[in-house]
């Protein structure tokens, strides 16, 4: 499992180097963390067009190496109420499960979820703060 997810975890470094999207690695699983201000308009959930080449070629990687689960995860700041911020990350993990499903990504591997404000990375007292937890991440584990 290690040796596969070293290969994979190498091919999307070099897919997505200078993209903005940080890999990181956690044991045998893989984090992709694709920062809102690149990934979505703000209080969108529609993928900026300008973001599907790069999300397809995380699509492109997936795809071939099919023997991981992917967890979506969508994540807004404090600004708003918190029911508007649950329910854009809702939309925003289910764009990016369909754009991914889209490229050739099963199905039955993507699992979207959408945990609006709770989860923060950073302060929401500031404009930086919130933009980082602004955010859609790909947790990749191994299908045992």
């Amino acid at each position: 499992i290690g040796n596969y997810m070293d290969r994979q975890e190498a091919e999307l470094r070099r897919e997505l180097e200078g993209t903005g999207v940080r890999v990181e690695r956690n044991g045998n699983e893989i984090n992709l963390i694709m920062p809102g201000n690149i990934t979505f308009p703000t209080n969108q959930h529609a993928i900026r067009t300008d973001f599907y080449e790069v999300l397809g070629s995380v699509g492109k990687v997936l795809a071939e190496f099919d023997k991981t689960a992917i967890k979506i995860s969508g994540h807004t700041d404090s600004t708003g109420s918190s029911d508007y911020n649950q329910d854009l990350s809702e939309k925003r993990a289910l764009s990016v499960k369909s754009y991914l499903a889209r490229k050739g990504v099963a199905r039955g591997r993507l699992h979207a979820s959408g945990y609006g404000e709770r989860y923060p990375v950073a302060s929401n007292k500031t404009a930086d703060g919130r933009q980082e937890n602004r955010r859609v991440e790909l947790k990749l584990e191994p299908i045992e």
